[in-house]
Parts: C-alpha cells; sequence; structure tokens
C-alpha cells in the first residue's frame, strides 16, 4: 500500500500591506499601483482568507526599487519586467541620493508550527521588523516537504511542544536545508539533557507562550544583525563582536604620535577608540528590568561595537604608517 502523499507546505508572509500603506512607503499614489497592476502585474501577491488583496514585503521592496528608478528617469515599463536582484543592482551601481529612500530589505525568518503561528496572530508586533513566512504545519511535516526558499533565512524559529532527540533531529534536517540560519525552539515539556543538547547546537530554547518582549528582542537582534550586514555590502566581518585590537598601554602610545610626526589624528583617533571601548563596556553593565530594555541595550552594545572596531582599523592605518616610531614609545611607556 502506498503511503499518503504528503500535504503541501503553505508559506503565509509577515506582515501584509494594504494599498494605502504601499502608496506612502512608496511614495506612489494608490491610482499609479492600480494602473501598474494592470498593465505590468506589479500587483499584490497574496489574498487573504477573506479574499482581499494584501502586499508582501517582497512586494513592497520591489515596487519601491522600481519607484526610485522611475523618479531617476527610468521609465515603469522597462523596469516592471526586471527581476528584483537586477533592479537592485543598477540601483546600487547608480549610487545616488536616492537611494536613501530606499530602506534595507528586511531579514528573512521562518515560523514552524501552528499554535506558534496562531499565537503570533495576536502578537504581529513582534515581527514587524522582519520579513516572515509562517508555516502551521507540524515540524515532521515540514521537512517532508518543504521547498528550500529562493532568498537566505536569518532565522528558523520551530515549536517543538515535547523536546525529543527525534525533534532534534528533525530539526537539524530542516536547518541544514534551509543553509544553516541561527535556530530558536519554542516548547512546553523539555528536561535538561534535550535542553542541553539545543544549547550545544547552537540554538536558543524559549519556553511557549514566551513573553511578546522576548521575541520582539530576539527579533530586533536579527535585524541589527542585517542592517550592519547590508549597510557594509554584506561583509561578514561586521557581523560577529569584534575583540579589541588595541590594549589601554598600546592606546597611549599611539596618542603620544604627535611627538614625532606633526598631526592631531593619532590622538583624536586614540580619544574616539578609548570612548566607544568605555561606551561598549558601559552599555553590558546596565540594569535592564525586562526584554524591552534589553533589546535597547543590544541594539545600542551592536552598533558601539562595530564603530569602535572600525575606528581601530582607521587607527591601524596610521600606526602600520608609523610603526618604528609607534613601537619605539610603546617600548618607552613600558619601561
Amino acid at each position: 500500500m502506498n503511503a499518503p502523499a504528503s500535504t503541501a507546505v503553505q508559506l503565509e508572509p509577515r506582515p501584509l500591506y494594504g494599498i494605502g500603506t504601499v502608496a506612502r512607503l512608496t511614495g506612489l499614489k494608490p491610482d499609479t499601483l492600480r494602473v501598474w497592476e494592470r498593465r505590468y502585474g506589479l500587483g499584490a501577491s497574496y489574498k487573504s482568507a477573506s479574499g482581499r488583496r494584501q502586499y508582501t514585503q517582497s512586494d513592497l521592496e520591489h515596487l519601491q526599487l522600481i519607484a526610485a528608478l522611475v523618479i531617476e528617469g527610468s521609465r515603469s515599463g522597462e523596469e516592471a519586467a526586471s527581476a528584483r536582484n537586477s533592479l537592485a543592482w543598477r540601483f546600487t551601481a547608480r549610487g545616488t541620493h536616492v537611494e536613501l529612500a530606499v530602506p534595507n530589505s528586511k531579514p528573512h525568518v521562518i515560523f514552524v508550527g501552528t499554535e506558534l503561528c496562531n499565537w503570533l496572530d495576536g502578537h504581529q508586533g513582534c515581527i514587524s521588523g522582519v520579513s516572515a513566512l509562517l508555516a502551521r504545519q507540524s515540524l515532521a511535516d515540514v521537512v517532508q516537504s518543504l521547498e528550500s526558499p529562493d532568498r537566505e533565512v536569518a532565522l528558523l524559529v520551530v515549536d517543538c511542544p515535547a523536546v525529543s532527540m527525534a525533534q532534534i533531529q528533525l530539526l537539524e534536517q530542516l536547518s541544514e536545508r534551509l543553509g544553516s540560519p541561527n535556530i530558536m525552539v519554542t516548547y512546553r515539556m523539555a528536561n535538561e539533557r534535550w535542553l542541553s543538547e539545543l544549547t550545544r547546537k547552537g540554538a536558543t530554547a524559549i519556553e511557549f507562550p514566551m513573553e511578546p518582549a522576548r521575541l520582539a528582542y530576539e527579533m530586533g537582534r536579527i535585524a541589527v544583525e542585517n542592517d550592519t550586514k547590508q549597510g557594509e555590502f554584506d561583509l561578514g566581518e561586521l557581523v560577529k563582536p569584534k575583540a579589541r585590537m588595541y590594549s589601554d598601554s598600546e592606546l597611549a602610545a599611539a596618542a603620544q604620535l604627535k611627538r614625532l610626526v606633526n598631526c592631531e589624528c593619532p590622538k583624536h583617533i586614540v580619544e574616539l577608540v578609548t570612548m566607544l571601548n568605555h561606551f561598549e563596556t558601559y552599555t553590558t553593565q546596565c540594569a535592564v528590568e525586562n526584554w524591552t530594555d534589553a533589546a535597547v541595550h543590544s541594539t545600542m552594545y551592536a552598533y558601539t561595537n562595530q564603530a569602535r572596531y572600525l575606528m581601530e582599523k582607521a587607527l591601524k592605518g596610521v600606526l602600520d604608517e608609523r610603526g618604528m616610531e609607534y613601537h619605539s614609545l610603546l617600548r618607552e611607556l613600558s619601561s
């Protein structure tokens, strides 16, 4: 007897936008959007249960790119036939001021589990900063029939009511298929052994139902990593926190380079790096009363860490140029 065919995974996009919101976010009039839909097929790609057409995050980003290129002088009909990746490449290549009108693409997050997705229906504000896809099916069903999406997945959130080794193995299969994104698991029952195994595999485990602020914190962290990544043209070195490049004594030596070169730049860069060092430490020591406070401080830490690292790279350029003088000062201060 043949096994029953697996049920195809239905991925529901979130957030969804009405035409008024899309008009505001693109700078286009609703009438223009309707004309583009009739002429070029650039309409809303999602239909609600009631039959109402709604724009997905991908729809919005596509329209934002076309609108910006039209402002630059392109013809809407020509751009409408282009794929989103092609539009993004041409737009970035121009390097004009209009680029500021198009925000970065939101990170892609997949949520798996009926109860989890139903809970999200009442807490959509928690996921407003990401481009989410909701699968209202069990982990086993999703592993069996989900195809790899056409975009990089930043985070996989899976509901496992009872965590077991079998569930962890299914989670690993799905993660591998999606390109090994960050993983979060929500659960009701789990012993210390399985929670430790999830931690060992790099997953975050949270008891369900979670505090909405906790989920908002995790989504905010993913968004910060995504913004940092896109702001530097996907340079991976800006994603993970960076250790300090210079100790206090090395910074003190660098600050005294003015004795040998008629320039205040080394001193000013050292002052900036020192200040960022102090603030970076300060953000990790502030008292927080809830996950909302934690999210704010996590964001401050992430940006401060990256700013400090970039200024250290600028300082390295100065010190490499004056290597002999710098090491001489360093030995002098150490003696």
